[in-house]
């Protein structure tokens, strides 16, 4: 195993979030790329071909858009149909569903073995620091598990008329995601993507909040800003994990492109595989 992808979606027209053919479109034209629907069977293929494990994130945005979610059972069964696969998966969750929510937590976790809780806030239309959705977090720290946030800019409605009516301030990283780490001291919180344009936010907290990690995904290293590239091999070497955003972005091109900006092996090393094992305490 080469590396330890932590944050991939479903290329399978069951899994695949969006529902909508107006925003796939959109999509397709901001990553530039074809959504092509796979088998489970295709989809689990291409992580082993890669000798790479994933981390899978259903997302559940049901109240929000209507798109319907294709279940954390269904999730559950890849990790274990495909082990050589999928080293894990996050459960999803709509906030909006109340005490609904929080007993769908426990019961991913508890029953399905999922081992964290997704979010998507600009497609699900929240705030992270609604104190209405704080028994979610209450219960993730109960079962002491971490909770995945979007931030910075989505592809999701990219493009269309008002941005499909999804709306950016639900993923700015100040104040919403450090008021959460700031009230939950024991609660792991892992943001997804550099955080454009608000990535000097985001070293703010990852600096400021020992509970607070960064994936990469969603973007090429070789995009990545200046101050990013020069935090990773530095003083936030130990809070960062390689994720790719698969179907969108592909594994194999990220790890390239991050492979060309030459960092130390010792970094290589924490950033593909060993800050992932350490935060979400992974059977390797």
């Amino acid at each position: 195993m080469k590396a330890i992808d932590s944050h991939i979606h479903f290329s399978t027209e069951r899994g695949y979030l969006v529902k909508d053919p107006a925003v796939i479109d959109a999509m397709e034209k901001y990553y530039r790329m074809k959504v092509v629907f796979k088998s489970d069977e295709e989809m689990a293929q291409d992580f082993i071909n890669m000798d790479i494990k994933a981390v899978l994130m259903p997302i559940d945005c049901e109240t929000n858009t209507g798109w319907p979610t294709a279940g954390n059972d269904y999730a559950s069964s890849m990790v274990k149909r495909f082990p050589d696969a999928f080293i894990g998966s996050f459960a999803a969750c709509d906030p909006w569903k109340g005490q609904k929510a929080v007993d769908e937590v426990d019961r991913a976790v508890r029953q399905l073995g999922m081992i964290g809780v997704k979010f998507q806030q600009a497609v699900q239309a929240f705030f992270p620091d609604d104190r209405r959705f704080y028994p979610i977090y209450e219960k993730c720290v109960e079962l002491k598990i971490p909770v995945l946030f979007h931030v910075g800019t989505t592809g999701a409605g990219a493009g269309m008329p008002g941005g499909g009516g999804f709306r950016l301030q639900y993923t700015k990283p100040m104040p919403h995601i450090d008021n959460v780490a700031a009230d939950f001291p024991d609660l792991t919180i892992i943001c997804a993507h550099p955080a454009w344009p608000w990535q000097e936010e985001m070293i703010a907290i990852l600096l400021h909040k020992p509970n607070v990690f960064n994936d990469l995904s969603g973007w090429s290293p070789k995009y990545f800003s200046d101050s990013l590239k020069r935090e990773i091999g530095g003083r936030l070497q130990d809070k960062m994990f390689y994720g790719s955003d698969y179907p969108e972005i592909q594994p194999q091109r990220w790890l390239n492109d991050f492979e060309a900006l030459e960092y130390s092996p010792q970094v290589m090393d924490k950033v593909l595989m060993q800050n992932i094992i350490r935060v979400l305490n992974l059977k390797v």
